[in-house]
């Protein structure tokens, strides 16, 4: 199947693996991308070595293309992009809309620049700094989300722009790369769905956990900003005591991070200015990394959150990355092969 994506990237598939902090590393990310599609290592919650060593991992993996997301707010993503370009990586992805000059640098380097985005209007400015594709994710996604469903965004930024869009949020199987397909959309990219696999370094019993789920949750009391996550004791427990855990996690952050006080408070006071939080979201915005790692790395679950998108409710295996991309382009075929005769 060509389609925009695949031209772009280079992959076989129009598939995207979503760059998930603490989950989307050199395994899933060198899977996906030998399976078919664009696997993403989630570099945001790396430092600048560990990111290096990731994308040097999956190349030492697979001669596919793959690419890296990080955060366009931090501090050193100039470094980072540097790292990309040097190592010769295919496709530079953002959380949150890169500046001007970032994705101008990635250009100029002939690497393809994808933002997400979860509003029409982010997706406008970042097309008109030059993006060369963006991933537009609705509300079903999981992690930081939006409130308009993707069935109402992905048409709005399809009509609103004249690069690739590829739709996240709420998908799964081949019936919804079709549906993307039919909305403009070039191609899917799955989260939830690609943390469910075997390939996945998510602890076993984590998984577990969440092939029982059947509820998620948005709260803002992980990081001040909307959070799809799983609906758990933990979560319920985190919304009744956010300050005091905010700033113990505070703490806590600043030892796995390695940064000072004086590089902490130098943090924030960009993620004030990218976000536009208060000083209190800032604070509770340490919570992230703390309790995403807790969840996916330690596997304690009583003791993170686990970011979800709504699809988690309708999975209930676990196959691999391969096993995953050819099942979805083998129910895409087959939903094509039938809307003739519907």
């Amino acid at each position: 199947m060509r389609t925009a994506l695949t031209s772009l990237t280079g992959c076989r598939h129009p598939i995207v693996q979503t760059g998930m902090g603490y989950v989307a590393g050199a395994r899933l990310a060198a899977a996906v991308s030998r399976a078919g599609g664009l696997g993403v290592i989630g570099a945001a919650t790396m430092s600048v070595p560990e990111m290096t060593a990731a994308i040097r991992r999956v190349k030492e993996r697979t001669d596919a293309p793959f690419g890296v997301n990080i955060r366009s707010d931090a501090g050193d993503a100039a470094e980072r992009v540097e790292v990309m370009v040097r190592e010769g990586v295919r496709v530079a992805s953002f959380a949150m809309a890169p500046k001007r000059e970032l994705i101008a640098r990635l250009k100029d380097a002939g690497v393809v620049t994808i933002p997400s985005v979860g509003a029409l209007r982010h997706a406008e400015k970042v097309a008109g700094w030059g993006a060369d594709a963006v991933i537009v994710q609705g509300g079903e996604g999981g992690g930081h989300t939006g409130p308009l469903a993707t069935t109402l965004l992905l048409p709005q930024v399809v009509d609103a722009v004249d690069i690739p869009v590829i739709a996240a949020g709420g998908f799964f199987d081949g019936r919804g790369l079709v549906a993307a397909l039919a909305y403009g959309a070039c191609g899917i990219a799955m989260g939830t769905r690609f943390l469910l696999t075997s390939d996945s370094p998510v602890p076993d019993e984590v998984k577990k956990l969440y092939l029982a789920a059947r509820e998620t949750v948005v709260t803002t009391k992980v990081d001040g900003v909307a959070h799809r996550v799983l609906r758990t004791p933990f979560v319920t427990s985190l919304e009744r005591s956010r300050l005091v855990r905010a700033v113990a996690n505070g703490v806590r952050f600043r030892r796995l991070s390695g940064l000072s006080w004086a590089g902490l408070i130098r943090e924030g006071r960009r993620m004030r200015r990218g976000r536009e939080l208060t000083w209190a979201q800032v604070l509770q915005a340490a919570n992230t990394p703390v309790l995403l790692r807790a969840a996916m790395v330690d596997g304690r679950a009583d003791l993170g959150v686990m970011a979800s998108g709504q699809v988690v409710g309708v999975i209930g295996d676990l196959p691999s990355c391969r096993e995953l991309i050819d099942r979805v382009m083998a129910e895409a075929e087959t939903a094509l092969a039938r809307l003739p005769a519907r």
